[in-house]
């Protein structure tokens, strides 16, 4: 399976994509934005200073609380890494199931 790089993912699309392209040696990064982990889910918060020094083609999946203001800002995200995908939690923390497994 191909992983499609879109504006946002779903929990269960950003669990799947994870899991093939961890597989295939590329890092995966769930950005806290709002400085609130989600529960059950491994999460870094945003630190422009940190991310920069992640490996090029890295995939940052930003969330806040509802995912609109992380998608709003994906043109920003994208301009501040340029050598990384950018991608957008879709339903944000309020969305996330701690139950979900792929």
């Amino acid at each position: 399976m191909a992983v499609e790089f879109k504006d946002e993912w779903g929990q269960e699309e950003y669990l799947r994509a994870k899991k093939e392209l961890e597989s295939q040696g590329r890092k995966v990064v769930l950005v806290d934005t709002i400085a609130r982990p989600i529960e059950g889910a491994e999460t870094t918060l945003y630190n422009p200073y940190e991310l920069e020094k992640l490996p090029e083609g890295t995939v940052l999946v930003f969330y806040c609380d509802t995912g609109k203001e992380t998608r709003e800002r994906l043109g920003e995200f994208r301009k501040r890494f340029p050598d990384k995908v950018c991608v957008s939690l879709r339903g944000g923390r309020g969305y996330w199931r701690k139950t979900l497994r792929v």
